[in-house]
């Protein structure tokens, strides 16, 4: 007989105005499948509908490159920026939709942290300075990053264009949302960053003027999809190249940030935590946390992300108030089930890095699968 465990995760959600089966959400991972004009495949399509399948309420998609410029961060990453792009992705988000989940499309430029990009041979940044760190084997990339070049005026007017578009091509797609990727040290966190942002114009300087960004990029979009399409906005405080970043300005910054994208018109916050338990991270100065500042600061559901798996940890988060759904990643890949493994108190596989190895790609991962005896 099998049981069913009550877990608030596994409560209806609601973003905006999109309603979601429950609270899970699957967090945007790179999966560097796409084909190498950045066009979705159907081995991604199956990929993605099999988390709706398994009982995720939301997906959130890998990140998507928004413009033929500077945005796209790696080879064989997808994009958002052709005809040919739309088309794919309407298979992907029909799959999803089939299956009864709801799928948003992350937006994402990676701005000095690109390090696979057949378009541009250089990068561009909002200063030029070089960033920490060496590139990621993972992900195909090698050897120290480049300094990037100081995006002009116009540059940054490009980017914002760039994701607008992609927005638009978003719901022609069919994609229930977007979420605007302003976290883990790519090009809108770049700018949010006070060591990578030394501008001396109005995107540089206080905290106030460092997230003017990706606010204008928020309202641009919204302007453009109308008022009830759901724009969310992914933040974190670390980086994929520095876990140890914290907002300098602590929750002072959390506050003006937060205020900042939920007035830009942001539908949801996503909080990340760079593979970092949401504990580790998610204090700040006052006894506070930073999504459930967040939720304070802003009136907008949040998503934290971090450990989420965690039956007792994500009930906590959710229970005390610290934010309305929750995100997974590697805990997903391994368990696309996992909602239905929380319902029947089922214990999730333990992820294995292994999955991940050499590259992140969707081949390895079912040779992975294959290996350790588990259904393609």
């Amino acid at each position: 007989m099998t049981v069913t465990v009550a877990h608030p995760a596994l409560e209806p959600g609601r973003v905006g105005g999109l309603s979601t089966s429950n609270r899970l959400v699957v967090a945007p991972m790179t999966r560097v499948s796409a084909a190498p004009d950045g066009t979705a495949t159907p081995e991604m399509a199956e990929y993605y509908a099999e988390y709706a399948r398994g009982g995720f309420g939301l997906v959130i998609t890998e990140g998507v490159y928004t413009d033929a410029v500077y945005s796209q961060g790696y080879l064989n990453q997808p994009g958002l920026v052709s005809e040919r792009h739309v088309s794919a992705w309407r298979e992907v988000t029909a799959g999803v939709h089939e299956a009864g989940g709801s799928i948003v499309a992350q937006l994402m430029h990676a701005g000095a942290l690109s390090q696979g990009n057949p378009y541009r041979d250089d990068t561009a940044g909002p200063s030029a300075v070089v960033p920490q760190g060496v590139k990621m084997p993972e992900y195909g990339g090698h050897g120290p990053w480049a300094a990037p070049r100081e995006m002009s005026p116009d540059d940054i007017r490009q980017a914002v264009d760039g994701f607008v578009a992609s927005a638009v091509n978003a719901e022609r797609a069919g994609f229930d949302g977007v979420e605007v990727h302003a976290a883990n040290g790519y090009l809108l966190d770049q700018f949010l960053t006070d060591y990578t942002n030394l501008r001396e114009d109005s995107y540089g300087g206080p905290i106030a003027a460092r997230v003017r960004l990706t606010a204008e990029i928020v309202a641009a979009i919204r302007a453009e999809v109308g008022p009830d399409w759901c724009v969310g906005v992914r933040v974190s405080q670390t980086k994929v190249n520095d876990f140890r970043y914290r907002w300098p300005g602590g929750a002072h910054d959390a506050e003006v940030i937060f205020a900042a994208l939920a007035e830009a018109g942001a539908t949801y916050l996503h909080v990340a935590s760079e593979g970092r338990n949401w504990l580790d991270s998610a204090r700040l100065d006052r006894g506070l946390t930073v999504t459930g500042l967040a939720r304070r600061v802003s009136g907008l559901p949040v998503i934290a992300n971090g450990g989420m798996h965690d039956a007792d940890l994500s009930a906590q988060v959710l229970a005390d108030g610290h934010a309305d759904l929750v995100s997974v990643a590697r805990a997903a890949l391994v368990n696309p089930d996992l909602p239905r493994r929380l319902a029947e108190g089922s214990a999730p596989v333990s992820f294995d890095h292994a999955m991940l190895s050499p590259m992140v790609t969707l081949d390895n991962a079912r040779r992975w699968r294959l290996a350790a005896g588990a259904d393609a």
